[in-house]
C-alpha cells in the first residue's frame, strides 16, 4: 500500500473508531489542514496504535523519522525527554514540518501531501498525542 493511501487510511479509520474532533480545519493560501488531538486515554491509544501501524509499514525503528518524497523539502525533529515519537511523512514538493517534542511520551504524525505546505508542531509536557494532516495546492 502507497504510503499516501496508508496515512489516509489510518487518519480515517483512527478519527471514527475514536470519535475526535477535529482541532484544525482550515483553508486559505492554497491548503487544508486536519489536526487531531486525544481527548481521553481511549483516543490516545487509537491515535498511537494508527501510528504504530505507520512504523511498521515504513519499517521505522526509532523515535523519531523523516520520510520524504518529492523535491525542495524540508522537515525536522526536536525531543527532549523520554520515549516519545515523531513522525514526519511528506509526498509531494515544497514542505515544510516539523515536530517539537519537550517532556515524556509525547507521539504525533505529521503528514504533509500536495506541494507548499509549511505546519509545525509543538508538543509540551507529557502524552500528548496527535496527527495532522496537510493537503497543499
Amino acid at each position: 500500500m502507497k504510503p499516501l493511501l496508508l496515512a489516509l487510511t489510518l487518519a480515517t479509520a483512527t478519527a471514527t473508531t475514536a470519535t475526535l474532533a477535529p482541532q484544525t480545519a482550515e483553508a486559505g493560501s492554497g491548503s487544508v489542514a486536519i489536526q487531531l488531538n486525544a481527548r481521553n486515554a481511549d483516543e490516545a491509544m487509537a491515535l498511537r496504535f494508527g501510528l504504530a501501524l505507520y512504523a511498521m509499514h515504513q519499517d521505522v525503528r526509532s523515535n523519531g523519522h523523516v520520510s520524504q518524497n518529492g523535491a525542495h523539502n524540508a522537515a525536522g525533529i526536536l525531543q527532549s525527554g523520554r520515549g516519545s515519537q515523531a513522525i514526519v511523512h511528506q509526498e509531494g514538493d515544497g514542505h515544510r514540518g516539523s515536530v517539537a517534542q519537550r517532556g515524556n511520551n509525547h507521539a504525533h504524525g505529521l503528514f504533509q501531501f500536495g506541494r507548499n505546505t509549511d505546519a509545525h508542531v509543538e508538543q509540551h509536557g507529557h502524552g500528548e498525542t496527535g496527527v495532522t494532516i496537510v493537503y497543499g495546492w
